[in-house]
């Protein structure tokens, strides 16, 4: 017994040149590389199904290998991503935002209606900014409302998922505006290099926010706030000022979708504009590897989540199966990501 309570007390003892502090570090540290060992996986299953779906087209699909099909899948899963980027940004934070497609429709509605009335290049600069400012104080309506009053997160964005689409049909008394007007449709149908601007802005948004969630203090505090708000609050960190921006960053990005959505379909319509969009960020992001739960926000993997989504869509509709079969697949992805994201856990 005594040599073996000796051992136990060598074993305790710092090694030469090491400290007591770098000893208690070291569960710490590594508990570090296992977060990091397994996100690296979890990307790596993403990036394998993206390239198995890839793979079944390329083999089972005609004309799949071709540029218009490129194009239509890529520009097609633009709004989903920017979407996601703001929903990643919420669900960090333990929230859900359900009145993107609300947003999307009222930023949609505002802008015919600007370019259509204001004529040079000022209605077309106020159609680019105050549709998304509008959809901004949308998402500042459902963080006041999840900050200030403590309304659950679902409860609170399910009043514009409701009233905001009703919003933007009473302001275009519901009737469709359609247009032709090439300086604003830029956004969606012009092309650099012969690349697609919406998405080149789509890469060009996920690299900034990938920046903010890894480099920015913001993105710091939106990872603890979502990891366990009350011991950040306790540290110091403004946690209701943190799910603020969030929620309104998401808002002003499903306003942005919104534009490039009408911009894509010459009209606007506030009936169908951003309609189920919800379902498809959300399964994005849950397919993306960002925990539902919080905490988490991987705005990479929510880029390969709408790419798997749109793709499953596409292969889908090429093989004949309608397109309300989807739906039922993407709620059965989010399911089966969650189940997933729980067993790495």
């Amino acid at each position: 017994m005594a040599l073996k309570l000796h051992t136990e007390s060598l074993q305790t003892e710092p090694r030469h040149g090491e400290s007591a502090a770098q000893i208690s570090a070291a569960p710490r540290v590594k508990s570090a590389s296992t977060v990091q060992k397994w996100r690296r996986l979890a990307m790596q299953r993403e990036v394998i199904v993206l390239l198995a779906m890839v793979l079944f087209n390329l083999i089972f699909t005609p004309h799949f290998w071709s540029l218009q099909t490129f194009n239509v899948n890529m520009t097609q899963v633009v709004t989903i991503v920017i979407v996601g980027i703001g929903m990643t940004l919420v669900v960090a934070t333990g929230g859900i935002d359900l009145s993107v497609g609300a947003s999307m429709a009222i930023s949609g509605a505002l802008a015919p209606m600007l370019f259509l009335n204001i004529a040079g290049p000022a209605g077309i600069a106020l159609a680019f900014v105050l549709p998304v400012l509008a959809a901004a104080l949308c998402g500042v309506f459902n963080g006041w409302l999840v900050t200030r009053l403590a309304v659950q997160p679902i409860v609170a964005t399910l009043v514009l998922f409701i009233a905001g689409r009703g919003i933007a049909q009473v302001v275009t008394d519901g009737s469709l505006q359609a247009f032709n007007t090439p300086a604003f449709q830029w956004i969606a149908l012009g092309k650099v290099a012969g690349v697609p601007f919406q998405v080149l802005l789509m890469l060009a948004l996920v690299a900034v926010f990938v920046w903010v969630v890894r480099k920015t203090l913001f993105g710091q505090y939106l990872l603890i706030t979502g990891g366990n708000e009350k011991a950040a609050y306790l540290c110091g960190v403004p946690t209701a000022t943190v799910k603020l921006i969030a929620y309104t960053l998401c808002a002003a990005l499903a306003g942005l979708a919104g534009l490039i959505s009408i911009s894509v379909n010459s009209s606007s319509d506030a009936n169908v504009v951003g309609l189920g969009v919800e379902l498809d960020a959300i399964a994005a992001v849950a397919v993306g590897g960002t925990a539902l739960t919080g905490g988490k926000a991987y705005i990479g993997g929510t880029l390969i989540g709408a790419l798997i989504i749109q793709l499953l869509r596409y292969t889908l509709l090429a093989h004949g199966i309608p397109d309300a079969a989807a739906l039922v697949v993407k709620a059965g992805i989010i399911v089966a990501a969650v189940y997933v994201q729980r067993r790495s856990r």
